[in-house]
């Protein structure tokens, strides 16, 4: 079960693209214990509970989640085995201090950064306009010092997507080899760029690929996430969207809703399901499970839905406007990512480097004994081979 708690709606970031709206509210005590009595009591027993601190920036609030992390910890079902604890920042507070409590704590720290900063910062500024990439890779550089896993999630748009090959470059010279690529599906994409993708995407899994046969390993999601579901031959039920069901999102004033990214203003509009004085209205619409457990009709007759994230709720709505309906640079970007990493796949398997893939499955294949199953159409068209993307978003 995952539960996002909107530490604060504070920011001293005025990005471009951000779902999170901006008021000067923090989460109180009080609010804080019943989420994570909420946590515990609504998690199945033989299930982890992933917990994350978001925001605005949360470590505006960095007492208050010491404080949370303690209600966490001492909770007599607290078990270090079954939570786990992330923080995403935007990474312009950082201290030693605060390293020193994720480490001791386990918990796991995200900085959300474009790139370089010239990229970066063509979207992601202070209130008054200046750039924050240089300081953002200033705590890179310090992050990863004291915790090598730092993760790192960058967004891209119609205006950098064609940059994110020197984007995961730049990155890799920072040190970091946790990198996760997310795109602005709010975004006015057009067929032209949705064309784009696939070379983009390749070039991507041709670094990842060489990378790792060097013996430098990353885990670079738009690749990695893909690897692990075709080896398993699609994504399992647990790791299809759950929102509203196995995922929750706190506002900071305690509104409740089905995913982090909807959560807007945080005042009971728009995609709430319920607050934690009145609990959950299991009939709205986020909530039902007709919102997202159909397989849209759309991509009913698509040899390689299985493998493909067309039941994300929040990005479809983002896209189309309907949480079971992903728009055609949706479709299209799932596409290119599918191929890109079964690309990979075929050169790991030619270069007899199969034992890197061993992590990204359990169970289905032995040591050794790798090889990779070409993934076809149902009308018999090769995935290798491309086809064109029918039609577009609502907003083109």
């Amino acid at each position: 079960m995952k539960y996002t708690i909107c530490v604060t709606q504070r920011c001293n970031l005025r990005c471009d693209y951000c779902y999170i709206g901006k008021h000067d509210i923090s989460l109180s005590a009080d609010l804080a214990h019943r989420i994570v009595n909420f946590a515990y009591r609504q998690t199945p027993a033989k299930e982890k509970i992933d917990i994350g601190f978001f925001g605005g920036e949360p470590l505006l609030e960095f007492h208050r989640i010491r404080d949370i992390v303690c209600m966490i910890e001492e909770h007599s079902d607290f078990s270090p085995e079954r939570v786990e604890m992330t923080v995403v920042s935007n990474g312009t507070l950082f201290s030693d201090e605060i390293a020193c409590f994720l480490q001791e704590h386990d918990i796991a720290y995200g900085v959300s950064c474009d790139g370089p900063p010239a990229i970066h910062d063509m979207f992601r500024c202070f209130e008054d306009g200046r750039g924050s990439g240089e300081l953002v890779k200033e705590t890179l550089q310090r992050a990863i010092v004291a915790m090598p896993a730092t993760m790192v999630n960058a967004v891209y748009r119609p205006q950098t997507f064609h940059l994110l090959p020197r984007v995961i470059e730049y990155f890799s010279e920072l040190g970091l080899r946790h990198i996760y690529l997310s795109p602005d599906f709010s975004a006015q994409w057009t067929a032209d760029d949705a064309a784009k993708l696939p070379d983009l995407f390749s070039q991507i899994g041709a670094f990842h690929a060489l990378a790792h046969i060097r013996g430098d390993h990353h885990f670079i999601s738009l690749i990695d996430a893909k690897i692990a579901v075709i080896l398993r031959g699609g994504y399992r039920p647990d790791e299809r969207c759950r929102m509203g069901r196995g995922e929750y999102a706190f506002s900071a004033s305690g509104f409740i809703y089905p995913c982090e990214r909807l959560i807007g203003g945080g005042g009971g509009d728009g995609h709430c399901i319920g607050h934690m004085d009145t609990g959950i209205d299991q009939n709205r619409p986020a909530c039902h499970p007709a919102a997202r457990e159909k397989t849209p009709l759309s991509c009913t007759e698509c040899g390689i839905q299985d493998y493909c994230m067309n039941w994300c709720g929040c990005s479809n709505y983002m896209s189309s406007g309907s949480y079971n309906r992903p728009a055609a640079f949706v479709c299209a970007s799932e596409r290119a990512a599918i191929k890109a990493a079964y690309n990979v796949i075929q050169i790991f398997d030619a270069k007899k480097h199969g034992a890197v893939l061993f992590p990204h499955f359990t169970g289905e294949f032995a040591p050794g004994s790798f090889t990779a199953r070409p993934i076809r159409e149902k009308e018999g068209v090769c995935l290798s081979e491309t086809r064109p993307l029918a039609g577009k978003t609502p907003r083109d």
